[in-house]
């Protein structure tokens, strides 16, 4: 195709795709858009039976709260369960206390850990 001019490396590997003024105009708004879109889909099913589960036997001194923050971007929600934006996917849940997500911004793996009296929050930068 005429408008678009792949570029490779000494290597032989893609490094670049050289796109035609007529194929950009065509295709600028959905590129800027993806760009903008967050890390990556939510594809993995989140596991809400271990969530359930989790508040189902909940014995800290304090009620259950659904507050998320990423400590890597600073994506914060008071509800990650509700929020319509779902800024957190659940990856696990545990019933010693110990919650993984995903940062839906950011990519990164956030930990909130449930202590008798308080919570922690950590965070891993995404993988690269």
């Amino acid at each position: 195709m005429k408008d678009i001019l792949y570029l490779y490396d000494a290597d032989g590997k893609l490094c670049a795709v050289q796109l035609s003024s007529a194929l950009w105009k065509k295709v600028e708004a959905g590129v800027f858009a993806a760009a903008q879109s967050p890390v990556e889909s939510r594809a993995a099913p989140e596991p809400h039976e271990a969530w359930e589960e989790f508040k189902l036997y909940w014995d800290f001194k304090y009620p259950v709260c659904a507050d998320m923050l990423c400590l890597h971007c600073g994506t914060r929600t008071q509800d990650w369960e509700h929020d319509p934006a779902h800024p957190f996917q659940l990856r696990s849940a545990q019933l010693g206390g110990l919650l993984v997500f995903r940062c839906i911004n950011c990519g990164a793996t956030v930990r909130k850990k449930h202590f008798t009296d308080h919570t922690a929050f950590e965070a891993s930068p995404p993988p690269a």
